[in-house]
Protein backbone atom coordinates (compact mmCIF):
# COMPACT_ATOMS: atom_id res chain seq x y z
CA UNK A 1 0.00 0.00 0.00
CA UNK A 2 1.34 3.19 -0.97
CA UNK A 3 0.94 5.63 1.86
CA UNK A 4 0.92 9.34 2.19
CA UNK A 5 1.75 11.03 4.67
CA UNK A 6 0.30 15.09 5.26
CA UNK A 7 1.70 17.23 7.88
CA UNK A 8 -0.36 20.89 7.30
CA UNK A 9 1.39 23.54 8.90
CA UNK A 10 0.38 27.26 8.17
CA UNK A 11 2.55 30.24 9.42
CA UNK A 12 0.05 32.01 10.67
CA UNK A 13 -1.56 31.85 14.13
CA UNK A 14 -3.78 33.95 16.04
CA UNK A 15 -4.11 32.01 19.78
CA UNK A 16 -0.73 30.93 19.83
CA UNK A 17 1.72 33.77 17.55
CA UNK A 18 4.07 31.44 15.85
CA UNK A 19 3.27 28.18 17.51
CA UNK A 20 4.59 25.54 14.73
CA UNK A 21 8.22 27.07 15.53
CA UNK A 22 8.06 27.31 18.83
CA UNK A 23 10.69 25.26 21.20
CA UNK A 24 8.21 21.96 22.38
CA UNK A 25 11.01 20.02 25.03
CA UNK A 26 13.56 21.20 23.16
CA UNK A 27 12.42 21.56 19.33
CA UNK A 28 10.29 23.07 17.29
CA UNK A 29 6.80 22.08 17.97
CA UNK A 30 6.19 20.89 13.91
CA UNK A 31 9.13 18.20 13.85
CA UNK A 32 7.40 16.18 16.63
CA UNK A 33 5.04 15.05 14.38
CA UNK A 34 7.34 14.88 11.47
CA UNK A 35 9.58 12.72 13.89
CA UNK A 36 6.64 10.04 14.59
CA UNK A 37 5.93 9.53 11.25
CA UNK A 38 9.37 8.86 9.89
CA UNK A 39 10.10 6.78 12.80
CA UNK A 40 6.90 4.69 12.13
CA UNK A 41 7.84 0.95 11.20
CA UNK A 42 5.36 1.41 8.26
CA UNK A 43 6.81 2.51 5.03
CA UNK A 44 5.39 6.18 4.15
CA UNK A 45 6.16 9.15 2.21
CA UNK A 46 5.98 12.09 4.45
CA UNK A 47 4.78 15.82 3.33
CA UNK A 48 4.45 19.18 4.92
CA UNK A 49 2.39 21.29 3.32
CA UNK A 50 3.21 25.13 4.63
CA UNK A 51 3.07 28.52 3.14
CA UNK A 52 6.30 29.63 5.79
CA UNK A 53 9.61 29.76 4.41
CA UNK A 54 11.11 29.18 7.66
CA UNK A 55 8.35 26.16 8.70
CA UNK A 56 9.13 24.62 5.04
CA UNK A 57 13.61 25.05 6.19
CA UNK A 58 12.65 23.69 9.38
CA UNK A 59 10.38 20.63 8.08
CA UNK A 60 13.60 20.01 5.44
CA UNK A 61 15.87 19.67 8.05
CA UNK A 62 14.06 17.35 10.21
CA UNK A 63 13.48 14.86 7.66
CA UNK A 64 10.51 15.74 5.69
CA UNK A 65 10.07 16.47 1.97
CA UNK A 66 8.94 20.02 1.10
CA UNK A 67 8.03 20.24 -2.28
CA UNK A 68 6.21 22.70 -2.75
CA UNK A 69 4.94 26.35 -0.97
CA UNK A 70 1.22 25.66 -0.12
CA UNK A 71 -1.07 28.18 -2.18
CA UNK A 72 -2.52 31.41 -0.57
CA UNK A 73 -5.88 30.77 -0.63
CA UNK A 74 -5.11 27.37 1.27
CA UNK A 75 -3.42 28.94 4.02
CA UNK A 76 -6.40 31.36 5.35
CA UNK A 77 -7.98 30.85 8.96
CA UNK A 78 -11.17 30.12 6.74
CA UNK A 79 -9.56 27.45 4.61
CA UNK A 80 -10.52 24.03 5.93
CA UNK A 81 -7.76 21.22 5.83
CA UNK A 82 -9.11 19.05 3.12
CA UNK A 83 -8.17 20.75 -0.08
CA UNK A 84 -5.12 21.51 1.38
CA UNK A 85 -4.36 17.49 1.44
CA UNK A 86 -5.53 17.16 -1.81
CA UNK A 87 -3.70 20.05 -3.36
CA UNK A 88 -0.47 17.43 -2.15
CA UNK A 89 -1.98 14.24 -3.58
CA UNK A 90 -2.47 16.01 -6.99
CA UNK A 91 1.29 16.74 -6.60
CA UNK A 92 2.31 13.60 -5.85
CA UNK A 93 0.25 12.46 -8.98
CA UNK A 94 2.03 14.79 -11.03
CA UNK A 95 5.16 12.97 -10.44
CA UNK A 96 3.59 9.64 -11.23
CA UNK A 97 3.30 8.11 -7.47
CA UNK A 98 -0.30 7.14 -6.80
CA UNK A 99 -0.99 7.27 -3.03
CA UNK A 100 -3.61 4.36 -1.91
CA UNK A 101 -4.38 6.09 1.31
CA UNK A 102 -3.31 9.05 3.33
CA UNK A 103 -2.32 9.57 6.72
CA UNK A 104 -3.15 13.55 8.32
CA UNK A 105 -0.97 14.22 11.17
CA UNK A 106 -1.83 17.50 13.05
CA UNK A 107 1.18 19.17 14.40
CA UNK A 108 -0.88 20.68 16.89
CA UNK A 109 -0.94 17.61 18.62
CA UNK A 110 2.88 16.63 19.16
CA UNK A 111 2.19 13.87 22.11
CA UNK A 112 1.54 11.08 20.19
CA UNK A 113 2.44 7.14 21.76
CA UNK A 114 5.45 5.43 20.08
CA UNK A 115 3.45 3.00 18.50
CA UNK A 116 -0.08 4.49 17.54
CA UNK A 117 0.66 5.67 14.08
CA UNK A 118 1.77 1.73 13.65
CA UNK A 119 -1.38 0.77 15.30
CA UNK A 120 -3.97 2.82 13.86
CA UNK A 121 -2.13 1.78 9.85
CA UNK A 122 -2.83 -2.32 11.25
CA UNK A 123 -6.29 -1.41 12.19
CA UNK A 124 -7.39 0.24 9.12
CA UNK A 125 -5.93 -2.09 7.27
CA UNK A 126 -7.76 -5.42 9.60
CA UNK A 127 -11.19 -3.42 9.76
CA UNK A 128 -10.98 -2.51 5.74
CA UNK A 129 -12.13 1.00 6.65
CA UNK A 130 -12.31 3.51 4.59
CA UNK A 131 -10.97 6.46 7.16
CA UNK A 132 -9.98 6.06 10.33
CA UNK A 133 -10.24 9.09 13.07
CA UNK A 134 -8.33 8.87 16.44
CA UNK A 135 -10.54 9.41 19.45
CA UNK A 136 -10.05 9.29 23.16
CA UNK A 137 -13.11 8.87 25.59
CA UNK A 138 -14.95 11.47 27.06
CA UNK A 139 -16.62 12.36 30.11
CA UNK A 140 -20.36 11.24 30.29
CA UNK A 141 -20.97 14.34 31.84
CA UNK A 142 -21.77 16.81 28.89
CA UNK A 143 -24.13 19.46 28.93
CA UNK A 144 -25.80 21.60 26.28
CA UNK A 145 -26.46 25.49 26.34
CA UNK A 146 -30.24 25.90 25.92
CA UNK A 147 -33.20 27.39 27.80
CA UNK A 148 -33.59 24.76 29.70
CA UNK A 149 -30.17 23.45 29.51
CA UNK A 150 -29.84 19.80 29.25
CA UNK A 151 -27.40 16.91 30.40
CA UNK A 152 -26.25 14.01 28.37
CA UNK A 153 -27.34 11.71 31.44
CA UNK A 154 -30.33 11.78 33.83
CA UNK A 155 -29.95 14.70 36.43
CA UNK A 156 -32.16 13.24 38.53
CA UNK A 157 -30.12 9.87 38.60
CA UNK A 158 -26.65 10.90 38.23
CA UNK A 159 -24.48 7.56 37.52
CA UNK A 160 -20.80 6.71 39.48
CA UNK A 161 -18.62 6.73 36.69
CA UNK A 162 -16.70 4.00 38.44
CA UNK A 163 -20.34 2.14 38.37
CA UNK A 164 -20.74 2.94 33.80
CA UNK A 165 -19.77 0.43 31.46
CA UNK A 166 -16.96 2.08 29.97
CA UNK A 167 -18.33 0.82 26.10
CA UNK A 168 -21.10 2.71 26.79
CA UNK A 169 -18.91 6.44 27.36
CA UNK A 170 -18.57 8.64 24.47
CA UNK A 171 -15.83 9.67 22.18
CA UNK A 172 -13.87 12.79 21.73
CA UNK A 173 -11.96 13.08 18.28
CA UNK A 174 -8.95 14.13 18.93
CA UNK A 175 -7.75 15.63 15.57
CA UNK A 176 -4.16 14.20 16.19
CA UNK A 177 -4.13 11.34 13.03
CA UNK A 178 -6.89 10.05 10.59
CA UNK A 179 -6.08 7.49 7.95
CA UNK A 180 -8.19 7.61 4.93
CA UNK A 181 -8.40 6.24 1.13
CA UNK A 182 -7.59 8.47 -1.22
CA UNK A 183 -10.61 7.69 -3.12
CA UNK A 184 -12.69 9.21 0.22
CA UNK A 185 -10.73 12.65 -0.76
CA UNK A 186 -11.70 12.15 -4.49
CA UNK A 187 -15.13 11.61 -4.02
CA UNK A 188 -16.08 13.13 -0.75
CA UNK A 189 -13.54 15.96 -0.22
CA UNK A 190 -13.43 15.02 3.26
CA UNK A 191 -11.00 12.71 5.67
CA UNK A 192 -13.60 11.10 7.13
CA UNK A 193 -16.23 8.37 4.76
CA UNK A 194 -17.07 5.30 4.03
CA UNK A 195 -16.58 2.67 6.59
CA UNK A 196 -14.96 4.44 9.28
CA UNK A 197 -12.94 3.25 12.10
CA UNK A 198 -12.44 4.50 15.72
CA UNK A 199 -9.28 4.25 16.65
CA UNK A 200 -9.02 4.60 20.66
CA UNK A 201 -5.93 7.14 21.55
CA UNK A 202 -4.09 7.22 25.05
CA UNK A 203 -5.77 10.33 26.85
CA UNK A 204 -2.19 11.97 26.72
CA UNK A 205 -2.32 11.81 23.06
CA UNK A 206 -5.47 14.14 23.43
CA UNK A 207 -3.89 17.04 23.75
CA UNK A 208 -4.39 19.94 21.24
CA UNK A 209 -2.20 23.30 21.18
CA UNK A 210 -4.46 26.20 21.21
CA UNK A 211 -3.42 28.45 23.88
CA UNK A 212 -0.07 29.10 26.04
CA UNK A 213 -1.34 26.78 28.77
CA UNK A 214 -1.26 23.95 26.10
CA UNK A 215 2.23 24.79 25.13
CA UNK A 216 3.04 24.02 28.47
CA UNK A 217 1.69 21.19 29.24
CA UNK A 218 2.84 19.22 25.48
CA UNK A 219 6.59 20.51 26.66
CA UNK A 220 5.98 18.92 30.38
CA UNK A 221 4.31 15.60 29.02
CA UNK A 222 7.16 15.58 26.30
CA UNK A 223 9.73 15.61 28.59
CA UNK A 224 8.49 13.09 30.51
CA UNK A 225 8.04 11.09 28.08
CA UNK A 226 11.38 11.00 26.37
CA UNK A 227 12.95 11.17 29.72
CA UNK A 228 11.09 8.73 31.65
Amino acid sequence: MNLLCVIPVRGGSKGVPGKNLRDVAGQPLVTWSIAHALESRTPMRVIVSTDDPSIAEVAAEAGAEVPFMRPTELATDEAPTEPTVRHAIEWVRSEGWEPDAVILLQATSPVRLPESIDRAIAQFIEDDADSLVGVVRSSPFLWWRGVPPTAHYPVDARPRRQDMDPNSLPFRETGSLYVTRTRIYDTLNNRLGGRISLFEMDDLEGLDIDTELDITLADTLLRTMNHG
